[in-house]
Formats: structure tokens, sequence, C-alpha cells
């Protein structure tokens, strides 16, 4: 009888079997692609000018989600180079905060970059963001936009003769 063969001592060479691995890539939270675009655009925010959390939202291709900018501007992390104190309510206000001061910071940022505050507030019309991309509002139709951007100066010329 033959003696039995150890499997796993020093005279079996050790098994090569290719494996292949797959890199795992973490799944991505539902708001993370929210929070990219929104702080994609509030950094094309120009110093000087203001734009309400209601546009960023839009802008950002989620309308109706202006709390959500309210809540990306809250969770920025500590020494953020993102313009967040150019985001303001629709009233033109700096909106209250749970920790005491921020407004303040808010409004000193705002008035160094020249935006001035009247009665707490802000001029929109003045001091608003009027981007030059071009973002449907809020319950206009495509065909609506599509006609708006057809009838040109140069296409009425064009049809004139």
């Amino acid at each position: 009888m033959a003696a039995p063969v150890a499997r796993h001592g020093p005279s079996v060479a050790p098994y090569r079997v290719a494996v292949t691995r797959r890199t795992v890539t973490p799944p991505t939270a539902p708001g993370d692609e929210l929070r990219a675009a929104i702080r994609a655009v509030v950094r094309r925010v120009p110093r000087g000018r203001v734009a309400t959390y209601g546009q960023i939202a839009v802008l950002a291709g989620f309308p109706r989600h202006a709390r959500q900018v309210g809540h990306a501007m809250r969770d920025l992390p500590q020494g953020s180079d993102l313009p967040w104190h150019r985001v303001l309510n629709a009233r033109g206000e700096v909106s209250p905060r749970a920790a005491v001061g921020w407004e303040d910071v808010q409004r000193d940022l705002l008035e160094q970059e020249g935006v001035e505050l009247a009665r707490e507030r802000v001029d929109l019309a003045r001091y608003g963001w009027k981007p030059r991309t071009p973002h449907p509002r809020p319950g206009e139709a495509a065909s609506a936009r599509a006609r708006r951007r057809t009838t040109s100066h140069a296409a009425a010329l064009r049809t004139r003769g």
C-alpha cells in the first residue's frame, strides 16, 4: 500500500490559478450626484453677484429642490473654497442658521464683494446672477423654448425677404 501524500506539505507545488479581481466601486449615495451638480453651479456664481436657492436647483437640473441646495451648503466641509455666501433665499435675504453669527459672516463677505444689503436684503434685480446658459423656466414646455429660440431677429429678417 502506498503512503498517503500530504496535500499541503512542502513537497507539493502551490497552485497557480489566475484570479481576476474586479475593482469594486463603492455605490454612490442618492444625493451625491445632486450635491455635485449643486456645487458645480454655485462655483460658477461670479464675484459681486448672488443667486437664489431655487435658481441654483434649476440650473443644477433639479427644479423644485431648493431645500436640497440649502442642505448641500450647510454640509460643506470646514474651509471649503466654494462661494456659499453668494446663495440667498428667494426674497434676497440671508437665511437664518442654526449656529449663531454665520448670518453676519455671510453679510460681511457679500459686502466685501460690493453687494449692498438694504434693510437686510439684496436687490436681486441689480445683483442677481443671470447665467448665459439657457435653462427652462418652471412650468415652461419644451416646445415653447424651441419656438422662442427659432424666432430670432435674423430669422425674422430672412422671412421678410
